[in-house]
């Protein structure tokens, strides 16, 4: 049996279900592949997300919603990459990603990259977009 690593976001406002739909609607070969429920008497609120699977571009992810605050959120420092094939694509990519969010190198040419994007979206999920 061979390893296998999968990124797991971990959300804190009750908002996992709400930003993996969003995420799923902006990639091509994306999809919810299972999502379970806090139900009556677990130990999260009710209707919030226990456990989530879901692919963006056919890569799994996993997430949740924490039963339990804690004193950290996501960080920049880790991010997902998106190499996209177009212009169109990148532009497209970092207009719905930013909305709410927060721009941390505007889209532009930075020496190792002509079109490069870095920002941290509504959620606090950082993202770098290149055209590849």
């Amino acid at each position: 049996m061979s390893q296998k690593t999968t990124t797991f976001l971990m959300f804190q406002n009750g908002d996992a279900e709400e930003a993996m739909t969003f995420y799923v609607s902006l990639f091509e070969d994306s999809k919810v592949v299972a999502v379970s429920h806090y139900g009556p008497g677990e130990p999260g609120p009710e209707g919030t997300v226990k456990h989530a699977t879901f692919t963006l571009a056919g890569q799994e992810y996993m997430c949740i919603d924490s039963n339990q605050r804690h004193a950290f959120g996501f960080t920049p420092s880790i991010s997902i990459w998106v190499a996209c094939d177009t212009e169109e694509e990148i532009e497209r990519l970092y207009a719905a990603l930013l909305e709410g969010g927060q721009a941390l190198m505007p889209i532009g040419s930075y020496g190792f990259s002509t079109r490069f994007g870095w920002l941290a979206d509504r959620f606090g999920v950082s993202w770098q977009l290149n055209l590849a």
